[in-house]
């Protein structure tokens, strides 16, 4: 799976390059009955919630075309956390 994570995450930087969105991280796990894809992303200078829900649109698609896996899961966007 790490492998396959690796992979889904320079896939993304490839499409997300161009609107200057940085893939922080790619996580696949299982809490409860339930697998999510967690997917950060972040911007010089912070990335607002419109860039977030423009860029899930991009992610989605390259998400569906890897197929990572057989089993169900929650695809969470989200962008990085500032301190």
């Amino acid at each position: 799976m790490q492998e396959k994570l690796k992979k889904l995450k320079d896939d993304l930087q490839k499409v997300l390059d161009k609107e200057e969105i940085i893939v922080d991280d790619v996580t696949f796990e299982k809490k409860g009955n339930y697998n999510f894809l967690t997917i950060t992303l972040d911007k010089v200078g912070g990335i607002d919630l419109e860039t977030i829900v423009d860029a899930t649109k991009i992610v989605d698609k390259v998400v569906d075309a890897a197929n990572i896996t057989d089993d169900s899961f929650i695809m969470d966007v989200v962008s990085k956390e500032r301190g």
